[in-house]
């Protein structure tokens, strides 16, 4: 990554996706800037709250028609991503093991 680059890493404290990750810790290297926190959402509840309710009411924009009847269309990336049984059949592959 570029110098200036900033990664926040979510995972930290169940240690972390990047390599530089430091648990509760800021980590520079190569100019890039490797934020570890601890428990974020637990830091700023209001904002955590907010992006998790956003997700939900985007999700179920994708799962209800103008009419408001359910309509799982297969062919979004997003619901056929999060489908896991369809017809008593396991369809999602990562679910399945």
């Amino acid at each position: 990554m570029a110098p200036g680059s900033v990664i926040v890493d979510l995972a930290a404290e169940t240690g972390g996706n990047c390599e530089l990750t430091v648990p509760g810790e800021t980590v520079v290297e190569n100019g890039v800037k490797v934020v570890g926190p601890r428990n974020l959402p637990s830091l700023m509840p209001v904002p955590a709250s907010q992006l998790y309710a956003k997700n939900l009411e985007n999700l179920l924009g994708l799962l209800i028609d103008e009419e408001g009847a359910v309509a799982v269309d297969l062919e979004d990336d997003i619901l056929a991503a999060a489908l896991i049984t369809q017809g008593g059949e396991i369809k999602n592959e990562r679910a399945a093991k």
